[in-house]
Formats: structure tokens, C-alpha cells, sequence
């Protein structure tokens, strides 16, 4: 098997997924899952896609992740490897779609608006 590349994007984060056979090893910007997150509740969401199709110790995954925060990298991280085990087997894009693996979800942040604190806060209106 050739390595299979795949991209997952979530709010600002961007992950480069480089899939290829081997011992189930996920690194992260060259540093180990478990070290890069912590939480185990993240290292849940990036192998969920992979433990619902029961390939966890199959594939050697190295990644690149950029923007963001935790959360919306490990879920970016989720979504491309998802993308990546569909182009391995297209017979799997069925359970991963109805998990919700391979949706984007587009929402962002919604920009500053001058005159205002926020982007939709206002000021305290005063009549006089």
C-alpha cells in the first residue's frame, strides 16, 4: 500500500493526514499523540473514525496540523482521517458519513464589528 494523503479542516485548524500501513503509531508535528494531546478525551475524537471501523493498530498515521485550538484540531484531525480510510475503502464512507465523521462543519468565528465590543455586544444605551 502507497501512502494516501488526506486534509480535515474545522474553524481555523488545517490537518494534513499522510496515511500509510503499519503499527497503529500516531505522530503529530513530529511529537507522539499522547504528548501532543494530553486530554484523553481528544485522543478519543481523533480515533474515533478508526475505532469504528476496528483498523486502530493497522495504519501508521503522521500528521500536520496548523491553526486553531485543541479542539478544533483534534476534530480537523478526525475528519481527514475519515477522509483518508474512504479513500482506502469506499465501502466504509456509509458508517463514517452517519457518524458525522466526513461533515464539515463551516462555522466560524464571526468577525469584529467597529463601534461595537464585540461582534454582536453592544454598548449600553443610554436615553439620557
Amino acid at each position: 500500500m502507497e501512502q494516501i494523503n488526506a486534509v480535515g479542516r474545522r474553524k481555523s485548524s488545517v490537518a494534513r493526514v499522510y496515511l500509510t500501513e503499519g503499527t497503529g503509531k500516531i505522530v503529530i508535528n513530529k511529537r507522539e499523540l499522547e504528548q501532543y494531546f494530553p486530554s484523553g478525551i481528544l485522543q478519543y475524537v481523533v480515533k474515533q473514525p478508526l475505532q469504528l471501523l476496528g483498523v486502530e493498530g493497522k495504519y501508521d498515521i503522521k500528521v500536520n496540523l496548523d491553526g486553531g485550538g485543541f479542539t478544533g484540531q483534534s476534530q480537523a484531525l478526525r475528519m481527514a482521517i475519515a477522509r483518508a480510510l474512504v479513500k482506502i475503502n469506499a465501502d466504509d464512507k456509509k458508517a463514517l458519513k452517519a457518524q458525522g465523521f466526513l461533515t464539515r462543519d463551516s462555522r466560524e468565528v464571526e468577525r469584529k464589528k467597529p463601534g461595537q465590543p464585540k461582534a454582536r455586544r453592544r454598548f449600553q444605551f443610554s436615553k439620557r
